[in-house]
């Protein structure tokens, strides 16, 4: 049976324990209610794996829910840290004493009960719930230091928005970090720009989870708060699929504004780009990546956020009004940051090209010549 858990919006006065039910043979809804609060096992220990701008604003949210549900977690949240010097003193140091990332998170509080550590396997000792919330390029190399040091329990969660794409084949991150650890990896994405989040401003996000209905509660409980609304369904390879196809078509958006094409060019592009994302995921993944799953945050409210005010858009229109490198504009604009969706983009490039698709998916095709072949700008409305 395909089990689909979701967590509706209701109205305040709605909002009232239910017990699960079964619809259509498909759908599982429930709303949100305290869970497993009667239920005696070992509290879960949660440990981050990364900690930039997206990875220290889920920080501050999850150090907030494991106190809030202190049946279920340990309260002490461990945040591994690539050690960097920062005004003269390690960022760890700062983080720990500051209870802030004063780097890439400046101005908000983590919580007192946020332990950074550079240490990556101290970091995740004992740890029965590991958050990967790092660049894709990083994750072979701290899956394979991690490996024999993690707890038989352990279960993950990926926040990672990109793909392992080369002329062999595609592979998701939870599918990576599930096959270098072998263990259940559940993955995060949604329309949630980091800053506004971190400043509660309201949004909301999916959680795919293929396991049990008990760890995606457990998920839901980790992440959820008034302002970060989630939604938990069973389709996690397109919830990750969504999440990195998004932004090879917001590098699109930003060449568009570039050019100064206007609102109009830019709707046509974040259309196409949705029909290229849907066309890959169905050709690819088959009846694995569910259509419904394109509706839900990360799916088009994604693609919206990502294509009016996200970085992959903000540097690629910088890319065409300046004429400076990407490189150079991820030291400029990104804190030195590596930009997903023109990475992105190659990738996808090279696995079209090794099958003879790429005139199939003309946005993507379009999107990388501009950005590695130096095909004219203008290319973004003629050849797509």
């Amino acid at each position: 049976m395909f089990v689909h858990y979701k967590y509706p919006v209701v109205s305040a006065f709605l909002r009232r324990p239910l017990i699960p039910v079964v619809h259509n043979n498909k759908y599982y809804r429930f709303q949100q209610k305290k869970m497993l609060s009667t239920t005696t096992f070992t509290k879960e220990r949660v440990c981050l794996i990364g900690s930039g701008n997206w990875g220290s604003v889920v920080c501050k949210i999850i150090g907030q829910n494991v106190l809030k549900h202190s049946n279920q977690f340990e309260p002490e949240v461990r945040l591994w840290v690539f050690e960097e010097i920062f005004n003269g003193e390690k960022l760890t140091t700062l983080i720990n004493r500051e209870q802030e990332n004063p780097k890439y998170l400046p101005g908000h509080k983590l919580g007192p009960n946020i332990k950074a550590t550079p240490d990556l396997l101290e970091a995740c000792q004992d740890a029965t719930v590991l958050v990967f919330v790092l660049p894709h390029q990083f994750v072979p190399s701290v899956c394979d230091k991690m490996t024999g040091h993690i707890a038989s329990n352990a279960k993950a969660i990926s926040l990672i928005k990109g793909l392992e794409i080369n002329a062999e084949g595609v592979t998701l991150f939870s599918e990576e970090i599930s096959r270098r650890l072998g263990i259940n990896v559940a993955s995060l994405s949604g329309a949630n720009i980091a800053n506004e989040v971190a400043e509660e401003k309201f949004c909301e996000t999916t959680i795919g989870c293929k396991g049990e209905e008990k760890e995606g509660e457990m998920f839901f409980n980790l992440f959820n708060t008034p302002y970060f609304r989630v939604n938990v369904i069973r389709d996690s390879a397109g919830v990750e699929l969504c999440g990195a196809l998004k932004n090879v078509v917001a590098v699109g958006a930003g060449l568009s504004d570039g050019l100064g094409y206007g609102s109009n060019t830019k709707a046509a592009i974040v259309r196409r780009g949705l029909l290229e994302m849907r066309k890959f995921g169905q050709t690819f993944f088959g009846d694995v990546v569910q259509t419904e799953t394109f509706f839900e945050s990360c799916g088009v409210a994604d693609l919206l956020t990502t294509c009016m005010g996200g970085r992959n858009r903000k540097v690629s229109e910088a890319f065409i009004k300046t004429g400076k490198p990407i490189d150079v504009l991820e030291k400029e604009l990104l804190n030195g940051q590596k930009l997903q969706g023109t990475l992105t983009a190659k990738e996808v490039n090279e696995f079209l090209t090794a099958r003879n698709m790429v005139k199939d998916f003309p946005l993507f095709t379009t999107v990388y010549r501009i950005i590695y072949q130096g095909l004219e700008p203008e290319a973004i409305v003629r050849d797509i």
